[in-house]
């Protein structure tokens, strides 16, 4: 005789920390504050469960509220976290190369690792306090360069959910974005050609690791009349030198590729 299994049920608690961790992301598209209504309707959550969110994350700092406004806004024990994440993962190191790649060509210069659908940008010039540090993946260099070399685990394009267009140029079909992904693993690039935003050219490539997944993407941007089809193999070339330089320093060493130049490997998808 066979019985069902009983369902897994979440450790007591867990709603309530799910809960508290979405009220931080709320903050990701770069509002300065929120009100206990804003949370409440963006969370789908009434106002009173979203207020006692807010009060425990209130009181360990995980949240501040504006005297003047009774709004809210991240705390300093986020602002902490995040530097010690930074730091923890050698990011501060990779500033000075990416000053130097954005000197050298004129552009912008990115970093940028995964998060779920996103591309977070977490050193560059594009890192400013106002303008968000998240980037779809379907739209941007960075994006697809994350996605054409995926470490284990993390979900192909078809699992992305529905692709917007934000240009007439931006890739919306799944099994397009596939094809493009294709393309991008062969030329060993990726070209956001005003897909993301009219008047905005980047290339991007991968900081890979030893077995062929892409643990940050680099990225130079700027517009077509300076990223032009003339100039792009020499964009391509000191954004390739800057993510080889990226790889000594923010890998260890076990983790990192033959100094010999070589292609980017396909990432095993096994």
């Amino acid at each position: 005789m066979t019985t069902e299994a009983e369902p897994v049920r979440p450790p007591a608690g867990a709603q309530a920390v799910r809960r508290a961790l979405d009220v931080l992301h709320s903050f990701h598209d770069n509002r300065p504050d929120l009100s206990v209504s804003d949370l409440a309707r963006r969370l789908g959550l009434s106002t009173s469960t979203a207020h006692r969110l807010v009060r425990t994350l209130l009181s360990a700092d995980f949240l501040e509220q504006d005297a003047r406004t009774a709004r809210y806004r991240l705390g300093p024990a986020v602002t902490e976290l995040g530097r010690l994440s930074y730091h923890q993962r050698g990011l501060h190191l990779a500033a000075p190369e990416l000053a130097d790649l954005a000197e050298r060509t004129g552009a912008t210069a990115d970093l940028a690792l995964r998060s779920g659908p996103y591309a977070v940008i977490v050193a560059g010039g594009s890192v400013t306090p106002k303008v968000g540090l998240r980037r779809p993946l379907h739209s941007t260099a960075l994006g697809k360069v994350l996605l054409a070399w995926p470490r284990a685990g993390e979900a192909g394009p078809l699992a992305l959910p529905s692709l917007y267009a934000f240009t007439d140029r931006t890739i919306v079909e799944p099994t397009a974005l596939a094809a493009e992904l294709a393309r991008v693993r062969d030329a060993g690039h990726a070209l956001n050609d005003e897909e993301s935003a009219p008047g905005v050219r980047t290339v991007a490539v991968p900081v890979l690791e030893r077995a062929g997944h892409a643990r940050f993407a680099l990225a130079v941007r700027a517009t077509p009349e300076v990223i032009t089809d003339a100039r792009l193999d020499w964009f391509l070339t000191q954004a390739r030198s800057c993510a080889r330089a990226l790889e000594v320093l923010l890998l260890p060493p076990t983790q990192r590729r033959p100094p010999e130049d070589a292609p980017p490997p396909r990432a095993d998808r096994s």
